[in-house]
């Protein structure tokens, strides 16, 4: 862990840490809040909402993780007001920072130190096939983002500066040599629209194996290579093809693209459970 990161974790997560009478560690969220720069407890609100969303999400009990409590704080000429906070777990801190504005370096860091830290709770086999198809998508979208960020955290510090052409690789490989670029041509999307939040739980389950085996090969390149890398990241992709081949599967570009976007799930799952959330006055 660099420097950095481990000035971060001491100094911006573990000073404001608290213990319980249990013992159990917990976050308050206002003082996260300045942790990670935000001034507006109205911005912060909706990142906070975000996060309890991704946590119902990961089929996780809210409460355990997001817990309403009110805080008093003093007004001027002795006056007290109750304010709404939120009693945090780590797990909480976590989902608060995947869904801050990355432009924030505190933010962008903490993005870093928690998908390394503290890797969201897996789903069983009998969980995962008891959720429906939106529900697949949503939680193979989470891993390809978790899983990125620590990809490219690896790829960086294995050599790799043009990821463009980094990323790329990984999907020549996969798609028989369609680039990000081909693949979004070939599924309508509009311009800059995410290609992963367009696939279907099949395919995203391809991809998520692609990242998290180039992850761990990457951690075994003993010499930072871009080169190396980038080979690497494309014979990964190639290798799961040729094995979606070899077991008659269906191949990624021949996958059909969901109607509804995952931003649009999202936002539709959004709409679902604001009304289940504590409306602050």
């Amino acid at each position: 862990m660099t420097q950095e990161l481990e000035k971060y974790q001491e100094k911006v997560f573990e000073d404001i840490k608290h213990i319980d009478e249990y013992g159990n560690e917990y976050w308050e969220a206002r003082e996260l809040m300045v942790a990670l720069e935000y001034t507006k407890w109205d911005h912060f609100k909706n990142v906070i909402d975000k996060a309890i969303i991704s946590c119902e999400q990961s089929k996780v009990v809210i409460n355990d993780h997001f817990s309403l409590k009110g805080k008093t704080i003093h007004m001027p000429k002795g006056a007290k007001k109750v304010i709404v906070d939120y009693k945090l777990s780590r797990y909480a801190c976590y989902l608060i920072v995947q869904n801050a504005n990355p432009i924030k370096k505190t933010v962008a860091l903490g993005q870093t130190y928690f998908a390394i830290q503290t890797r969201k709770m897996e789903l069983t086999e009998e969980e995962y096939n008891k959720l429906d198809e939106d529900q697949k998508r949503l939680y193979r979208r989470r891993q390809t983002r978790d899983g990125n960020k620590v990809l490219y955290k690896i790829a960086r510090e294995k050599g790799v500066k043009n990821f463009d052409r980094f990323t790329n690789a990984g999907y020549k490989g996969l798609y028989n040599g369609e680039t990000a670029n081909d693949i979004a041509k070939r599924k309508g999307l509009r311009y800059r629209e995410d290609i992963l939040d367009n696939m279907g739980s099949a395919e995203l389950g391809a991809n998520v194996f692609r990242i998290t085996q180039t992850e761990a090969l990457l951690e075994k390149q003993e010499v930072p290579s871009e080169l190396m890398a980038t080979d690497t990241h494309y014979k990964v992709g190639k290798a799961i093809r040729e094995t979606i081949e070899k077991l008659g599967g269906t191949m990624p570009e021949d996958l059909p693209t969901p109607k509804k976007s995952i931003k649009e799930l999202e936002n539709k799952k959004h709409d679902e459970i604001s009304t289940n959330i504590y409306d602050e006055q």
